[in-house]
């Protein structure tokens, strides 16, 4: 049965955060082989850039489709068992891409990385972290999804090292080592999520009425989903591409880039955690992508190393809050019991989205030969982004919403009156 009062929050569930932050930072390490390694493996397999693009989308994609079902799984096997089957399917995702074929690296990355692999392991593992908060859930999603750019300081570096001493193949298998090595032991401590507290706020009177914002519930997850897609495709463009950007220009340093980027989205996504706790996360979309739009235009004209240097820095103060801040907003709007869907729904529409960015901006410089394009193109989807969050953020004031808002705001205050008041 749900907890009828209090609060669910205390020192077991900031231990369940830091842990699946570092069972994030290792994972999310496994895409960034064939970022960093873009340049030696279009050499070694004599193809063209979209192409190996399209394994980094696959991962995106596979991640995202995959949280879906492996969220349902979770919820009945539970969550060590499929963090478990996550990291196994990782290491052979990597043990398959290290074979030199084109259809082994789509294949490992597109099934075994992301669908078996982070899909198991990334979107189950906000929800279950998700659940251990009521409070403070945008800073511990924050924190949690800290772990991709814990990845992006630590790993780009060691695997830059790793393929220039032994090559990408034997990079990517030596990883799936370090993934079975690191992941499986911690799995051990993770427990059972608490039973949710049943409160009275504004999730209550939206659902007896059968509005979200104003309008059908699955309506506003459809354009939550839209926005989640926008938002991502300009995302991509440095997360899949700034190594190999760099490289064209004559940039030597493209890995230690990723790294100031990831190290400033990681310390900005504390920040935009509590944003939303105090915002919301539809408003900490809205803010988070207007900064990343201004960060892609001055990709565009930017050329000389320190530029670049401090506009992937702004990239990732700009950009890091985005993606939880969905979470939180499905959370907000919708109960727990339906998070183990709603949640990878969004996060599938989003990874959707980076896939797509990643792939079509490789497709941009194979046709024109410049990622001036694929900016260009970066800040249209970012427009657009912006437009449809504004968009769910104001309809509620049209149709009356507001006036829902403020009545639940009065109630809250009265249960928080009614408990203090036998303590006076």
């Amino acid at each position: 049965m749900p907890k009828s009062s209090g609060t669910i929050e205390g020192p077991l569930s900031w231990r369940a955060a830091l842990l699946t932050l570092a069972i994030l930072s290792v994972s999310y390490g496994s895409p960034l082989l064939a970022v960093v390694g873009l340049r030696d493996m279009q050499a070694a397999l004599h193809t063209d850039r979209s192409v190996l693009s399209l394994a980094s989308a696959l991962v995106w994609i596979g991640n995202g489709a995959g949280g879906v079902p492996m969220g349902w799984l979770a919820d009945r096997i539970g969550i060590r068992r499929t963090v478990m089957l996550g990291a196994v399917m990782m290491a052979a995702g990597l043990a398959l891409s290290s074979l030199g074929t084109v259809w082994a690296l789509l294949v490992g990355h597109g099934l075994f990385i992301g669908f078996l692999g982070n899909g198991a392991i990334y979107a189950p593992l906000i929800v279950y972290v998700s659940r251990w908060f009521d409070r403070r859930r945008g800073t511990a999603i924050a924190l949690i999804s800290s772990g991709q750019y814990i990845a992006g300081m630590i790993w780009p570096s060691l695997i830059g090292y790793g393929i220039a001493r032994y090559g990408w193949q034997t990079a990517m298998l030596a990883y799936g080592g370090v993934v079975l090595a690191l992941i499986l032991p911690m799995l051990a401590l993770l427990r059972p999520a608490p039973e949710p507290v049943v409160t009275s706020g504004v999730q209550a009177g939206l659902l007896a009425r059968g509005r979200v914002l104003g309008m059908a519930p699955n309506v506003t997850m459809g354009l939550i989903c839209l926005a989640g897609f926008l938002c991502c495709v300009p995302m991509a463009l440095p997360a899949s591409h700034l190594v190999a950007f760099c490289g064209d220009i004559g940039i030597a340093d493209g890995a230690a880039m990723v790294s100031v980027l990831t190290a400033c989205a990681f310390l900005s996504r504390q920040f935009w955690g509590a944003f939303a706790d105090r915002f919301g996360g539809l408003r900490t979309v809205m803010a988070g992508s207007a900064f990343q739009m201004l960060a892609i235009g001055a990709f565009m004209l930017t050329r000389n190393e320190a530029g670049l240097f401090a506009v992937s820095a702004a990239f990732g103060l700009g950009f890091s809050g985005i993606i939880p801040a969905y979470s939180v907003a499905i959370r907000d709007l919708y109960p727990s019991k339906e998070a183990s869907w709603r949640i990878p729904t969004v996060l599938f529409t989003a990874m959707s989205g980076m896939a797509f960015g990643s792939w079509y901006a490789g497709l941009l410089v194979d046709l024109f030969g410049s990622y001036q394009p694929a900016f260009a193109s970066g800040v249209v989807f970012n427009l657009a982004n912006l437009i449809v969050v504004l968009f769910l953020i104001s309809y509620p004031m049209r149709r009356g919403g507001a006036s829902l808002t403020v009545v639940a705001r009065w109630i809250i205050l009265a249960r928080r009156w009614s408990t203090l008041r036998p303590r006076l």
